[in-house]
């Protein structure tokens, strides 16, 4: 089934090649445009339900997706699970609740991304989550590009996992051979 969901989001050119400039600071040959998928209502409902079924027996009241990359796929795993969606965005470079989203004391929460890299984003939402008293039931993504490396302290799942490479800037290949670097993320960069 893997190949199937990567063969869709190449379809939608969302797995491009290049030298790109992640979020986490880090650079890397591939980059996941899961948007471009995502925009494609059928495709979001199917990869909802795909990604709700693997994670069913955590039984969330809220699913949660850190903004800007896992709000879409967050609201359609929560559809298909029958819970509440919410989102989580920066302010001040922090990861919070605003616009009334709020997590109450012993609410089961599922963390859902678009895609896991360093798993920085889905952690410091985790912390919200502790942070209101809520419980940490699963972390979902749609894809996880660490090949796996990249754990959590709850059960996790990812429809399409690849292990694609990432480099620090000042051990960058592609920098070393003057390739220019892409930016395409909804944020800038952190220090690696």
């Amino acid at each position: 089934m893997i190949e199937d969901w990567l063969l869709r989001f190449r379809r939608y050119d969302a797995v491009q090649e290049g030298h790109f400039l992640l979020t986490s600071g880090l650079h890397s040959t591939a980059y996941i445009q899961s948007a471009l998928i995502l925009q494609h209502t059928r495709e979001a409902s199917a990869l909802g339900v795909a990604l709700a079924e693997r994670m069913r027996q955590a039984d969330p009241d809220v699913v949660m997706g850190p903004a800007l990359g896992g709000i879409v796929i967050a609201h359609e795993v929560a559809r298909a699970l029958g819970a509440r969606s919410i989102f989580a965005e920066r302010s001040d470079g922090r990861m919070t609740l605003r616009r009334g989203f709020a997590v109450a004391p012993g609410e089961r929460v599922l963390i859902v991304e678009d895609v896991i890299t360093t798993g920085g984003s889905a952690q410091e939402v985790a912390g919200l989550v502790r942070d209101a008293g809520g419980i940490l039931v699963g972390v979902a993504a749609l894809v996880d590009r660490s090949g796996g490396r990249v754990r959590f302290d709850a059960p996790h799942a990812a429809l399409i996992s690849l292990d694609l490479p990432v480099y620090p800037a000042d051990a960058c290949p592609l920098c070393r051979r003057g390739e220019p670097v892409i930016k395409p993320g909804s944020r800038p960069p952190r220090s690696a």
